[in-house]
């Protein structure tokens, strides 16, 4: 019996598979190039998406790219003025640089059809890219190096994957006024279906919807505060409430639409899925969720928690509880749930939490306008809402009125520059309770009237807006629970006793 390795060495090797050639349209390239040349209109039809680097062929790429340069200073470009650029004994299939110009200008296509073959060059130039991102990954993953983590390589491709589809999309141009008129008024139409007749999506809050109209889409909301005012809990009361509001139907091609209310992400990366709800549950049953989780309950306490529960669980509220995520990763994730279950509104607890795409970056400032920036657009992307809460610097401490102002955002002032509406939480009642004097003294009797006017209480400012009043809403907070809600006007409180 022969050895094994005789043996192995007996089998026929596998055929080595046939090299494939990247996509492309040679034919396509060459009768663009055509009809620019015979009528240079036909370039005004691409030059908004389409570059020199999207031709498959070389020359193809320095014929457009001289076109371009002519015709942008000005000049014509036809056969006889590009041929002055190329080198006179260019070889091309044996044509030289005048016949080749001659033969693109008779292979033409028309202006009207420019625009498509266009598209056609730009979209295989996208497979192309795409196929090379590829390459690289299985590469990359093959040689990587011992510092470079998978989670970096899959965030290294998610980023260039985001670039491509951003340089790979055709946008609509101008349009007609009429165009944006109708789709004004079909905006406001929804907006008169909607709860309180907003053409935002409503907060649950009547007084801060009354300023800001709810939240409007593509918008990024930024809710700050120092540690205990209750920023997460109103991004929490909102979101919940958004959630609860939510009715759909279906669309004729077969699409769920939302026609109230909203399907909402929550991306908590400081606490666990686990203490959201609890939080949710104590907000609805009015149950402190210090004695939730400490078991400290009666039998119908329990029996109002599995009710609400239940009522939970029918919700369009999707949960992200992974921390320490980077931008890039947070953006591949939102994408998919707007995919495949809808979105509507998304919440970020809290931008300081984030990382940037960028490995091992030490410039924090740098760190938190990529975030930012990247927040902004996907809010234009999935065209929803995205309220991301931020931490304030240390400096409201030291001033005498502490409520929060735009100078107090943490580490970039992108935070302000990127937001189009920035909401500070503040509450007098969380610094006057550590304030508390000696009882019995002259100053506590003084400390006490104070707390009770501050008490429950608290103001949502609304510091910058980019599409309608800043200002100060008085809200209710349940600190036991972390509810807010409408503050009660004096004219409809109960009439005291003595009054």
């Amino acid at each position: 019996m022969p050895p094994f390795d005789s043996a192995v060495r007996k089998l026929p090797e596998p055929s080595a598979p046939e090299p494939r050639i990247a996509p492309h349209n040679i034919e396509a390239e060459q009768a663009l190039l055509g009809a620019i040349l015979v009528n240079n209109e036909a370039f005004y039809r691409v030059s908004d998406f389409l570059e020199a680097g999207h031709f498959f062929e070389p020359l193809h790429q320095q014929l457009y790219q001289l076109a371009s340069d002519l015709i942008r200073a000005g000049k014509i470009a036809t056969p006889v003025t590009l041929k002055t650029f190329l080198p006179s004994d260019v070889d091309i299939g044996g044509l030289n640089a005048s016949q080749y110009l001659a033969r693109v200008a008779a292979e033409a296509t028309t202006v009207i059809n420019a625009a498509d073959y266009g598209h056609t060059v730009a979209d295989l130039s996208v497979r192309r890219n795409l196929i090379r991102i590829g390459e690289d990954m299985v590469n990359q993953a093959f040689d990587a190096p011992v510092d470079f983590a998978p989670r970096e390589q899959i965030e290294d491709a998610e980023r260039k994957l985001y670039e491509i589809a951003e340089t790979g999309r055709f946008g609509s141009g101008f349009q007609r006024f009429a165009q944006a008129l109708t789709t004004a008024v079909d905006m406001a139409a929804r907006a008169y279906q909607r709860d309180g007749k907003l053409s935002g999506v409503a907060t649950g809050l009547k007084d801060l919807d009354a300023k800001m109209g709810g939240l409007q889409a593509s918008d990024l909301i930024i809710v700050a505060g120092r540690p205990g005012m209750g920023k997460t809990a109103l991004a929490t009361n909102i979101a919940y409430n958004i959630a609860r509001s939510w009715q759909g139907q279906t669309r004729p091609d077969g699409h769920m639409e939302t026609v109230n209310g909203g399907i909402v992400g929550f991306f908590s990366l400081e606490m666990s899925a686990e203490q959201l709800a609890t939080r949710i549950i104590a907000e609805r049953t009015g149950i402190p969720s210090s004695h939730i989780r400490r078991g400290g309950i009666t039998e119908a306490d329990f029996e109002q928690i599995k009710d609400v529960s239940v009522e939970l669980q029918q919700l369009p509220f999707y949960v992200d509880e992974t921390g320490g995520l980077s931008i890039a990763q947070l953006c591949a994730r939102a994408r998919r749930l707007k995919r495949q279950k809808g979105l509507d509104v998304l919440v970020i607890d809290y931008i300081q939490l984030l990382s940037g795409s960028q490995r091992k970056s030490d410039n924090r400032v740098q760190e938190v306008t990529e975030i930012t920036t990247g927040l902004k657009a996907l809010a234009k992307e999935l065209n929803v809402p995205i309220i991301a809460l931020s931490q304030l610097s240390r400096q409201v401490e030291s001033r005498d009125d502490k409520r929060p102002q735009l100078s107090d955002l943490r580490e970039s002032g992108s935070i302000e520059q990127d937001a189009d509406v920035v909401v500070f939480v503040f509450r007098e009642e969380y610094y006057l309770a550590n304030k508390e004097p000696r009882p019995g003294t002259e100053e506590h009797i003084k400390w006490q009237t104070e707390m009770e006017i501050v008490t429950g209480k608290a103001e949502v400012i609304i510091g910058k807006q980019r599409h309608g009043p800043t200002g100060t809403v008085q809200v209710a907070f349940e600190s036991h629970i972390t509810r807010f809600s409408d503050l009660a006007k004096e004219q409809y409180l109960p009439e005291r006793i003595g009054d």
